[in-house]
């Protein structure tokens, strides 16, 4: 359900699709990043958070910022709800209880990792054209809590979201020596 559970924000935004799924993996890769480090942080709980943290919407669906202003939806109930009868449920709703407490180190971090994927996103649409997203983008680095997430954070902001391969090419799409390699 998560692959076909839309994130609901980008209708605010103007432009962009994305689904619960893909927001969830992208969240628990840049939760790795992050958990690489810091390291103090148990990484395999870390990960596991971040790919659970958006599990209740499987059967919520996503609700936004302004949603959360008009709509209660009982994400433990859902989450309870997803994982009563597997032999690894209680597991799972110790981590989810944990992610939404936020107390813990790596749940500070699956928080940061959430918002983290968000400014990405954001990042690209700005610099594809959407100048709303500039406007969004300071939100979201307010909500980060870690120092590795507001350095991650910058270098974001700094950098074209298309550089890591645009950098790479020359103008004949041949790939760039490393300086390194050239000996």
């Amino acid at each position: 359900m998560l692959k076909r559970t839309m994130r609901t924000g980008y209708a605010f935004l103007g432009t962009g699709r994305e689904s619960s799924a893909a927001h969830s993996f992208s969240t628990a890769f840049i939760a790795m990043l992050l958990g690489k480090m810091v390291p103090d942080a148990d990484l395999n709980r870390l990960v596991m958070m971040a790919l659970i943290h958006d599990l209740p919407e499987a059967r919520t669906g996503d609700a936004n910022a302004v949603h959360k202003f008009y709509v209660h939806r009982d994400e433990q109930r859902a989450f309870e709800d997803a994982v009563c009868g597997l032999p690894f449920g209680q597991d799972l709703l110790g981590l989810y209880r944990e992610y939404e407490a936020g107390a813990s180190l790596e749940s500070r971090l699956a928080r940061d990792a959430d918002q983290i994927d968000m400014l990405v996103s954001l990042k690209e649409q700005l610099d594809c054209g959407n100048p709303s997203a500039a406007k969004w983008m300071p939100f979201v680095e307010k909500r980060l809590v870690t120092p590795q997430a507001k350095n991650l954070a910058k270098a974001i902001i700094e950098s074209h979201w298309a550089g890591w391969w645009m950098e790479s090419f020359d103008d004949n799409g041949a790939k760039k020596e490393d300086e390194d390699e050239k000996g």
